[in-house]
């Protein structure tokens, strides 16, 4: 399926923003069996709505597809579930949530965040669409509803008694295809005063840093604060502060409110965000025409060292099967002639196969076992994390290495 028109205000879309080719799902792990069948693939492009600013992929398979069993757990990776406890504990206290209020996460995933809520006895619901993801929530104790979410959802959520003093969508705002039924959700189910919380990804970042390898078919946006707020204003919403985040190679927090709320202070974030994206050309078409060109000496750069790794005879491993590494392999069309393996320690994702390229997946030992030369992470934006968790690798002699913004290898 195509969209021809911004699916949020339905103007037509004209302007490229970046094209990637046609690549298989980035979270679509093959089995063995697998390995020998036609591989799906789909057109990885983006554009932009001139008239909102929405930057949003073209071509996409249903949710359904991609997210009701699903292999991402948060809890895998350790910054990440710290940044949710650090939020749990700004909330309460800004906010202040007790054991008379109700917290709902959107996209809750195996209760990374909201069972640190439980632990401080605020009563919480998760909506998690993937089943399989649910289960691992239940087990330690979050309660986890397995459905979409949308204004449906959150009106049955309502009729239930289950209005939100606080409703939270961590990195699910660019994941909906319908993104007025899902922020019209996030209106309806809060209580007049309540608040949303949602963190995303800045394009200002992935424009800055060249984050290409962040675009996938599972991200049907990505986020402006100018294309945000146009968005919220339209289901009743307006943003009262945000918050710069160093996660997923930069991201916002943005707070907000019903329009008709007094409750919250705007922050001062809020104008200066303004400012760096009005600065940055945001309201201009030709701003984001001008991303492709940035993208192709990230592939020659990726090439080339691999290829001269492989001319020295040296031996070359990748770190994290995480979807931006598929978008970057697939996009410079490295397969197991260039890359022996990955690792990831998540083991939902070891003894399968990255989509397309085709690396074998296995746990971090594996490394120590084959001691390669150099190491490529390909979730970059935990690079420090990785390192400092397998400092083992210089032992041997071994380096890692990124290729985004541009081919580095560290240390």
């Amino acid at each position: 399926m195509t969209a021809h028109n911004c699916r949020f205000c339905d103007a037509p879309l004209k302007h490229r923003f970046v094209d990637l080719g046609s690549t298989p799902l980035a979270n679509a792990y093959l089995t063995e069996e697998q390995l020998e069948q036609p591989e799906p693939s789909y057109p990885l492009r983006a554009f932009v709505c001139s008239e909102c600013w929405l930057v949003q992929a073209d071509a996409f398979v249903p949710p359904e597809d991609i997210f009701s069993h699903y292999a991402y757990f948060s809890s895998y990776s350790d910054g990440w579930v710290e940044h949710a406890r650090q939020f749990t504990i700004m909330a309460r206290q800004r906010f202040g949530l007790d054991a008379t209020s109700q917290v709902i996460e959107v996209a809750s995933n195996d209760g990374y965040l909201l069972k640190h809520f439980v632990e401080a006895g605020v009563p919480v619901l998760g909506i998690e669409p993937a089943e399989n993801v649910a289960d691992v929530a239940r087990a330690i104790g979050v309660p986890t509803e397995a459905r979409f979410f949308g204004t449906a959802t959150a009106q049955d959520l309502v009729s239930r008694g289950h209005a939100a003093d606080i409703v939270i969508g961590n990195n699910v705002l660019a994941h909906v295809p319908d993104i007025n039924d899902f922020v019209g959700g996030l209106s309806a189910v809060l209580k007049p005063d309540g608040v949303v919380s949602v963190e995303f990804p800045h394009l200002l970042r992935l424009m800055e840093n060249i984050q290409f390898d962040t675009v996938y078919h599972e991200h049907f946006y990505y986020l402006s604060l100018l294309a945000v707020e146009k968005v919220f204003a339209a289901h009743g919403l307006k943003v009262f502060d945000v918050e710069e985040l160093p996660t997923h190679g930069g991201s916002l927090r943005v707070l907000a409110s019903r329009a008709t709320s007094t409750a919250h202070a705007t922050g001062h974030g809020l104008a200066k965000v303004h400012a760096d994206e009005m600065a940055a050309g945001f309201d201009k078409v030709e701003t984001y025409e001008a991303f492709q060109s940035r993208v192709a000496p990230i592939k020659d750069g990726l090439l080339a060292f691999l290829e001269q790794a492989k001319r020295n005879g040296k031996k070359v491993a990748a770190y994290g099967a995480a979807a931006k590494g598929n978008t970057l392999l697939n996009f410079c069309g490295v397969s197991t002639d260039l890359i022996e393996y990955v690792v990831d320690r998540n083991p939902h994702k070891q003894g399968h196969f990255l989509p397309g390229s085709k690396l074998p997946i296995y746990a971090p030992e594996k490394m120590d076992e084959t001691q390669p030369d150099y190491i490529l992470i390909l979730p970059w934006n935990i690079k420090n994390e990785v390192v400092a968790a397998n400092s083992r690798v210089g032992a041997w002699g071994g380096r890692f290495a990124v290729a985004v913004p541009e081919l580095t290898v560290l240390g």
